[in-house]
C-alpha cells in the first residue's frame, strides 16, 4: 500500500536540516539563556542570533520578535494582549468570519465577557474580503483589525498588503496610532512573501510547526510602539511579555526553518502549484458532483479544499486512510469535534455542502506519482459513500 502524506496544513515533518541545527541545544549546550554561566551565555548568545535571522527574513528589527509556544499562543497575544492594553482608547475590533479559532474564539471571550464589540467581515463565495469591506467597518473606536494572509482550510490569500496599506494611510490621515493590523501569517510563511514593510502589518503571527520546523514553537512580530498586556506572569523573557525559560532548541530550528522555506519558497510553489493543479482538475474530471472551495488562482500553491456532496467528509478521510491517504476535513485544531467547518460555512454554503469538505495540503514530499494514485483511488471511495448516504444536495451548490 503506498502512503501519501496530504496534510501539511495541519503539520509539516521536520526538516533534516532543521534537526541538524537543533540537536547542539538538545543535547550539550544545554544553558538557561538566562543564567550568567558560560553555558547559558552560549545559549542566549544562540537565541539572539536567531531572532536576528528571523528578524533579517522579515525585514524588521530582532527586538519586534516575541517567541512563544506556537501560533495560538502568538494569536492570543496579538488580540488578548493588545485589546486589553489599549481598551481605554477603544473597544471595537474587526475581524474576518474565516479566521482561525486562535483569533475568532479571542475575540468572542472579549465580545462576551469584557465589554468589547467586534465586527465579523464575511468573505465572498471565493473567500476573499476586500479593502473596502474593511475601511467600511472601522469605527472612531476600532482599535484592532485582524486578516488572516491565507486561509488554513481554503488556502484563499487575502490583499494583505493592500488592507494594510489602506489602514496606514486612514491613521495619517486622521492623526490617530489605531487601528492596529494584525495578520495571521502562519500558512502563507512557506510561499508567501513575508517583508513586514510590504505587508504594513503592525502584527504577525508565525508558526514553527507550519514551516519544517519543530512543533510548540512559535513568533509574533510586534512593531515597535505597539503596546501588550502578557497572558501570563513568572519571569522577565521576551520583554516580560512571554515569560518562562525560552525553548532555545524549538527557536533555533523555528529561524533555520523560516530561513529554508523563505529561500526556496519560489521554486517550491511552481512544483506545488503544478501538482495542485492537476489534482482538482483530476478530480473534477473523475468525481461529479463536486465544488472546490476557495478562489481558483487566488490560493496557496499546496490547497486543495473540495466539497463532495452527497456524503460526510469523516467517512471519506476513514477510507483514505485506510488506504494511505492522509488528509484532513478542515483544521486540525477542530477535528475532535463533528461541527461544520466555520469556513465552509462563511462561504454562505449549506451545512450538507460543509461536512463533505476534504482538504488535501501538498507538501516537500508530494509527487507526481502521489496525485495519480489519490485519482486513482479516491472516485470509487465517493461513489461507494453515496450509495448508501440518504444526503442529497441541491445541485446549485456544485454545478
Amino acid at each position: 500500500m503506498e502512503h501519501v502524506y496530504l496534510d501539511h496544513a495541519a503539520t509539516t515533518p521536520l526538516d533534516p536540516r532543521v534537526l541538524e541545527a537543533m540537536l547542539p541545544y538538545l543535547g550539550h549546550a544545554c544553558g538557561n539563556p538566562s543564567s550568567f554561566h558560560s553555558v547559558g551565555k552560549e545559549a542566549k548568545d544562540a537565541l539572539d542570533n536567531a531572532r536576528e535571522r528571523m528578524a533579517k527574513v522579515l525585514h524588521v528589527r530582532a527586538d519586534e520578535i516575541l517567541f512563544t509556544s506556537g501560533g495560538t499562543e502568538s494569536d492570543n497575544l496579538a488580540v488578548l494582549g493588545f485589546c486589553r492594553a489599549n481598551a481605554g482608547t477603544g473597544k471595537h475590533l474587526v475581524v474576518a468570519a474565516f479566521e482561525h479559532h486562535a483569533v475568532l474564539e479571542a475575540a468572542m471571550h472579549l465580545e462576551k465577557k469584557e465589554g468589547f464589540e467586534v465586527a465579523y467581515l464575511v468573505p465572498d463565495h471565493d473567500g476573499l474580503i476586500t479593502t473596502d469591506q474593511v475601511m467600511s467597518a472601522i469605527r472612531p473606536d476600532t482599535i484592532l483589525i485582524s486578516v488572516m494572509y491565507a486561509n488554513n482550510e481554503i488556502g484563499t490569500i487575502q490583499p494583505i498588503g493592500e488592507i494594510g496599506n489602506a489602514i496606514q494611510k486612514y491613521r495619517a490621515a486622521e492623526k490617530k496610532a489605531f487601528p492596529v493590523f494584525h495578520t495571521d501569517a502562519c500558512q502563507a510563511t512557506g510561499f508567501l512573501d513575508l517583508d513586514v514593510e510590504k505587508l504594513h502589518v503592525d502584527l504577525m503571527t508565525l508558526n514553527g510547526g507550519k514551516m519544517y520546523g519543530p512543533k510548540g514553537i512559535g513568533a509574533l512580530y510586534v512593531r515597535r510602539g505597539i503596546k501588550l498586556q502578557p497572558l501570563q506572569f513568572g519571569g522577565s523573557q521576551e520583554r516580560g511579555l512571554r515569560p518562562g525559560t525560552e525553548n532555545v532548541a524549538g527557536i533555533i530550528g523555528m529561524a533555520k526553518a523560516l530561513e529554508l522555506v523563505q529561500e526556496n519558497r519560489v521554486r517550491e510553489s511552481e512544483r506545488l502549484t503544478a501538482l495542485r493543479d492537476r489534482l482538482i482538475e483530476g478530480i473534477r474530471q473523475r468525481v461529479p458532483k463536486v465544488r472546490l472551495n476557495g478562489h481558483a488562482t487566488k490560493r496557496l500553491p499546496n490547497n486543495v479544499n473540495v466539497s463532495f456532496v452527497d456524503i460526510e467528509g469523516e467517512a471519506l478521510i476513514l477510507y483514505l486512510d485506510a488506504a494511505g491517504i492522509y488528509a484532513s476535513t478542515g483544521s486540525a485544531c477542530t477535528s475532535t469535534t463533528l461541527d461544520p467547518s466555520h469556513v465552509i460555512l462563511s462561504l454562505g454554503l449549506p451545512y450538507e455542502v460543509a461536512h463533505g469538505s476534504i482538504r488535501f495540503s501538498l507538501g516537500h514530499a508530494t509527487r507526481a506519482q502521489d496525485v495519480e494514485y489519490v485519482l486513482d483511488v479516491l472516485p470509487p471511495l465517493v461513489e461507494k459513500l453515496r450509495a448508501i448516504s440518504p444526503v442529497r444536495v441541491d445541485p446549485k451548490y456544485y454545478v
